[in-house]
């Protein structure tokens, strides 16, 4: 007896096909298919390779056709392989959501305003060309006629003269007869260069008969002007001499008469006048301060008159102390003050030697000097001016001390 046959035959007939197997549903998009089961993903192709021919699948119902995949807002087409999220990160390479971007819409000018702008630019333009063409103009004209602009702002055709060189280190230009003529007879003064103009020679040896103590060297006054500068007023004679050695209060009190103490007198010319009238009136030394006084310069010696290379003139570094060391010596220290009580009198100093003691045009004495001072007093004055120049102020002060001897 034979056994029964299965229901699946091993090899089958030819040309049998085995029945169809469902697939799972991959995701959304796919056609349902009978008995709860969803055929393959429509692939663009049927199993046989012909394409879709509308006819059914093995194993199901009559084919339907696909929807088209619609992709959610936010979601790519591409959603099923890799889901995207608001936490998500992006991939390497990809760009995140880009933040919408806020444009700030300018106010549209009225066309009046707009043709008003477009008008003031083109006249803006026009001047600018206007100028340039003028300035290429006015350069091309210097060029052709050989202008040069001076160097100092003066509206000359000719260049001005080059500024004087400094003097060498320790060194001073003197200039003017008198400064000269005084520094040729002073035998502490060490002599470098003396430049004279045919003029010049001539009135200085009719001051001074020669020899002089240095051979001269005749020049046009040209080349003084460039050696000193165009403001000087040489007269014809410079002298190019070492600076005088500092003098010691020691010995300059040897010497008979007063003595002034000058508290921060800045200008040059002022102290000038100060050692003429010093000079004119017996004083015995001029003491000034170190770092708040002029050094030696031509226009102080030619205000001096040559008084520069007679009178000693000191350099103190502590003016207070200086006062101090001049009351051990027996002075009796004087401070000319406009606000003083008293007036100055010589005759109340006719047993003493009296040191008087200066302040700057302004400022006056300053508190320190003023309490080292043993009194103050002032000048009578009966106009309207309330103070005179300090070289004025020195030479009346000068004046009536040397009026009660």
């Amino acid at each position: 007896m034979k056994p029964p046959r299965s229901d699946r035959p091993r090899g089958g007939s030819a040309g049998a096909k085995p029945p169809h197997k469902p697939s799972r549903p991959h995701g959304p998009g796919m056609a349902a298919g009978g008995g709860g089961r969803s055929p393959a993903p429509d692939r663009g192709k049927t199993r046989s390779g012909t394409g879709d021919t509308g006819r059914p699948r093995f194993g199901s119902g009559p084919a339907s056709p696909r929807p088209p995949a619609q992709a959610a807002p936010g979601r790519s087409e591409f959603s099923h392989v890799r889901p995207e999220r608001e936490d998500a990160r992006p991939l390497r390479g990809e760009r995140g959501p880009r933040p919408p971007t806020q444009v700030q819409e300018r106010p549209q000018a009225p066309e009046q305003e707009r043709t008003r702008v477009r008008v003031r630019d083109r006249a803006r333009v026009q001047d600018r060309a206007q100028v340039q063409d003028r300035a290429r103009g006015s350069l091309t004209r210097e060029r052709d006629s050989g202008y040069v602009p001076p160097a100092d702002g003066r509206s000359s055709g000719q260049a001005a003269p080059p500024a004087p060189a400094a003097p060498p280190r320790g060194t001073v230009w003197l200039y003017g007869l008198h400064a000269v003529q005084a520094a040729l007879q002073n035998p502490a003064r060490r002599l470098r260069r003396l430049v004279v103009t045919e003029e010049g020679s001539a009135a200085l040896t009719a001051r001074l008969p020669q020899p002089w103590a240095l051979a001269p060297e005749t020049v046009d006054r040209a080349r003084i002007d460039q050696l000193l500068g165009r403001d000087a007023v040489h007269q014809g004679a410079a002298l190019l001499a070492d600076l005088l050695p500092q003098p010691v209060l020691a010995h300059a009190l040897e010497r008979p008469g007063p003595v002034l103490v000058l508290d921060q007198v800045t200008d040059p010319r002022n102290i000038g006048a100060i050692l003429r009238s010093a000079a004119a009136f017996g004083v015995a030394a001029v003491i000034v301060q170190e770092r708040h006084a002029p050094e030696e310069t031509g226009s102080l010696a030619k205000a001096a008159s040559g008084a520069l290379e007679t009178m000693p003139l000191l350099r103190a570094v502590n003016l207070a102390r200086t006062i101090v060391m001049l009351k051990a010596a027996n002075f009796w220290v004087v401070g000319l003050d406009a606000e003083a009580a008293a007036p100055l009198d010589g005759a109340a100093f006719r047993e003493r030697r009296v040191a008087l003691v200066l302040g700057g045009e302004g400022s006056g004495l300053r508190r320190l000097t003023r309490e080292s001072c043993d009194e103050l007093a002032k000048l009578p004055m009966a106009g309207i001016m309330e103070s005179l120049n300090v070289s004025a102020a020195t030479a009346v002060a000068l004046y009536e001390l040397g009026r009660a001897r």
